[in-house]
């Protein structure tokens, strides 16, 4: 598999608290983005994986709704993620 216990402890610790950190905003959107990196160079190969396709636009869709929420709640911590991630422009 693409991502393993080390990835997601490396992904937890520096988007995190601790490496144990999954729950906080940050680190779920760190994991998504991770993922969903993954998921695009897939479907570059494979134009034609739709299962694929609809597995990368829910999960846009998740990161999306967390970023929100960050948003909303904290706006300090939304734009270190942003910077941190490189999602904006």
């Amino acid at each position: 598999m693409y991502i393993n216990q080390e990835i997601k402890k490396d992904l937890f610790k520096t988007h995190g608290k601790s490496e144990t950190d999954t729950g906080s905003p940050e680190s779920q959107i760190a994991l998504f983005t991770h993922r969903i990196t993954h998921l695009t160079n897939h479907l570059k190969t494979n134009k034609k994986d739709k299962g694929t396709q609809k597995a990368l636009i829910t999960m846009v869709g998740k990161r999306r709704r967390l970023l929100d929420y960050l948003k909303r709640k904290e706006i300090n911590r939304y734009r270190d993620i942003i910077k941190k991630l490189n999602l904006r422009k």
